[in-house]
């Protein structure tokens, strides 16, 4: 029995690219289009009427924007995950959908089927950062002390093992290549991140990866 398909809201202010992106996902059984945006009041209203699994989210939208939808979403559809769309200059942007509660961010010409596989991944309940951004972009973003202090202070009660586990991953290590790393297996790996996610108070593994910067386990490269 296939697993259900993924419930995905598509919320950009430029038809053509909702289409596109539309036409592209109706070829995949695993993803269902159940809702369209046009702002990000729409957004909003349409996670709340519809709790679909993802929210494809576009950051420059008419009246609210994509960073304050996201962050509505996140702080009332606790069910749904946002994943946003930016370009590559617009690092402020990414910042702020970041700190808005965002799964992971995409490059919006990035290949469509890496688009559709990053839905796949965020659905599961994992982060992704576009591979073109996420150097630059979280060590940017770590390297300014908005959470730095709570950051510190959060990670004092995590376990050595952890620590190593939560180094690796903001290397950008996957769990199979953690569990290689340490000499541990996948499941153990599995059970190290899950209990950072409790202990760190994260939603997903991007914002692991943020605390790995701001507490220094991970050096921004220069």
């Amino acid at each position: 029995m296939s697993a259900p398909a993924v419930r995905v809201v598509l919320a950009d202010d430029q038809p053509l690219v909702r289409a596109g992106l539309r036409v592209l996902m109706a070829d995949d059984p695993g993803i269902e289009v159940v809702g369209e945006a046009g702002t990000g009041a729409e957004a909003v209203q349409l996670a709340r009427d519809l709790r679909p699994d993802v929210v494809v989210m576009d950051i420059r939208m008419p009246g609210m924007d994509g960073i304050e939808a996201t962050r509505l979403i996140t702080a009332e559809v606790e069910a749904t995950r946002v994943l946003v769309l930016t370009t590559f200059d617009d690092d402020d942007y990414v910042y702020g959908a970041l700190r808005a509660g965002a799964s992971g961010f995409l490059v919006k010409d990035m290949a469509l089927e890496d688009i559709l596989a990053a839905i796949q991944v965020v659905a599961a309940g994992d982060g992704l950062i576009a591979p073109s951004v996420t150097r630059r972009l979280i060590a940017e973003f770590a390297a300014r002390p908005v959470r730095e202090q709570r950051a510190r202070r959060t990670v004092d009660g995590i376990t050595d093992r952890e620590c190593e586990v939560l180094t690796l991953v903001g290397r950008g290590l996957s769990n199979a290549e953690i569990a290689a790393e340490l000499f541990i297996t996948v499941a153990t790996v599995k059970a190290h991140v899950a209990r950072l996610f409790a202990k760190l108070d994260s939603r997903d593994r991007v914002q692991l990866v943020i605390i790995a910067y701001e507490v220094g386990l991970v050096a921004p490269p220069r």
